[in-house]
């Protein structure tokens, strides 16, 4: 069976005859079988994708069937599946299963998405690598010895290599975008409230989004339009309506499109990726587009902005793990108090501890106004500023990450190193902006090079027509092993 690189071509062939649902779930789960080596699925639901495909197969026959028949899926493992186990690849949360299914997953299924199975990630979505990982990391299918991005790495293999169609993910300050980036697939983080957070698990409420990673823009907008909107389950998202993004792709004759003067001069920034800017920018003005240069004077602040606020944020969220009500229970624990301590040091791995730590100390008393409090404010001024720009130009269009893939272990003994991968993606996370990563080309070793786009706050249809005029005059939708 071919490589089908939107749900358009599997329902073209669904519609001709040529192919059932029941064929093609058989067809990911082979490829799955053969690439277990990639590390992307946690658990298959075999069984399950096989009957759902058989309920899809006979609603496509009385035309009856939703707008995701013929797309199967997996999901991320921070997302809830009513019992299906979810642990977030931690250790800390060995034998859970969930309780109810999120918003999100349940509109999917309700649209007749064909759940395929559960993604490795790092652990509590916290990594740039999918390294943190209890599970181990994901590999790359293009070079097994190298990451795939993080903290979705899972997810972004499993669409590079064929395992499924398209996978949800979650972006807290990239986590999206940067391994769709890697695998050269699409990665969308919509805008801050757009879809519901309700069955995601936390890592840092005010910034996590779930967003789809796929093969094609018109399959994430199509994802988009089924996952957002209002849900009573969630008193944080908006209320605004939802646009057909799916039918929307069609882009306008002339854009303004910034980009920021001091991305393409970053120390760290691999001479593939700036060409591959430049290449694009000259491009967009051969189209007639308007591309200027644009200066953004808090670039240096972003990444420890953002890491003062998140591990803020993920010290509350993660206080719920203690070992008493579901999870991991320490079996050398003599009373409550060390029953606390044990659990959380056993189960939680370096990763998250560190960023547990690092956001108690910038939460305590003593240093709560020195670093939290200025952080908000540094946030409001990244906010305001790049909104400002928005306002200014349709887009703004950056790397999304300053290399290319890295070899698996060449960055884990730095966690600075590390956590400059997310320079170029977390503002639009500080700033609640939608954003969308593309791929443009490969760099000299045949590693995907992504480009991202970012709009203003509830453009996603603008922001995805123009992502898919890219991929259609930059560079192919999807880049093949």
């Amino acid at each position: 069976m071919k490589r089908f690189n939107s749900l358009t071509e599997v329902r073209h062939e669904l519609t001709a005859g040529t192919l059932t649902c029941r064929q093609l779930v058989e067809y990911y789960l082979d490829n799955i079988e053969k690439k277990q080596h990639l590390n992307a699925f946690l658990e298959v639901w075999a069984d399950e994708a096989r009957q759902q495909a058989e309920a899809v197969d006979a609603k496509m026959a009385a035309g009856t069937a939703g707008k995701l028949a013929g797309m199967v899926i997996g999901l991320k493992d921070v997302l809830a599946y009513k019992d299906h186990a979810l642990q977030s690849s931690s250790h800390i949360l060995d034998g859970f299963k969930s309780l109810f299914t999120g918003t999100a997953v349940q509109r999917l299924l309700d649209e007749d998405a064909i759940l395929i199975g559960r993604q490795n990630c790092d652990e509590f979505a916290m990594g740039a690598s999918n390294e943190t990982s209890y599970f181990g990391p994901a590999r790359n299918e293009i070079d097994p010895n190298r990451v795939p991005g993080g903290s979705s790495g899972g997810s972004a293999v499993a669409v590079q290599a064929d395992l499924c169609l398209a996978s949800i993910g979650s972006d807290t300050g990239g986590s999206v975008r940067q391994p769709a980036a890697f695998c050269g697939v699409v990665g969308l983080k919509p805008t801050y409230s757009r879809v519901s957070r309700y069955g995601l698990i936390a890592y840092a409420s005010s910034f996590d989004q779930i967003g789809p990673i796929t093969r094609s823009v018109d399959d994430a907008a199509l994802l988009l339009e089924v996952m957002a909107g209002p849900d009573e389950f969630d008193s944080t998202v908006s209320q605004e309506s939802v646009p057909a993004y799916s039918e929307l792709l069609e882009p306008k004759a002339h854009y303004r499109v910034g980009y920021i003067r001091d991305t393409m001069e970053r120390p760290g920034l691999a001479p593939d990726i700036k060409q591959a800017m430049e290449s694009t920018i000259e491009l967009l003005r051969g189209q007639g587009h308007v591309v200027d240069a644009v200066d953004f004077p808090y670039l240096d602040y972003m990444v420890p902005t953002y890491y003062i606020l998140t591990t803020a944020e993920a010290s509350s969220n993660l206080g719920r793990y203690d070992g008493v009500k579901y999870g991991y229970r320490a079996p050398d624990a003599t009373d409550l108090e060390s029953l606390y301590k044990k659990s959380r040091s056993q189960g939680f791995g370096q990763e998250v501890q560190r960023r547990i730590l690092l956001g108690t100390f910038v939460l305590s008393a003593d240093y709560y106004d020195a670093y939290y409090t200025k952080a908000q404010r540094v946030r409001r001024l990244i906010k305001e500023q790049t909104d400002e720009l928005l306002r200014q130009y349709d887009f703004l269009i950056l790397p999304t990450a300053p290399t290319t893939a890295f070899r698996i272990g060449e960055n884990m003994k730095d966690p600075l190193a590390m956590y400059l991968a997310d320079i170029f993606t977390v503002q639009a996370s500080l700033a609640g902006v939608p954003a969308i990563s593309v791929p443009v080309g490969n760099d000299g070793e045949g590693l995907p090079i992504g480009l991202q786009v970012l709009s203003g706050a509830f453009r996603e249809a603008d922001m995805l027509a123009f992502a898919k005029h890219l991929t259609e005059t930059v560079g192919a939708s999807v880049v093949a092993p």
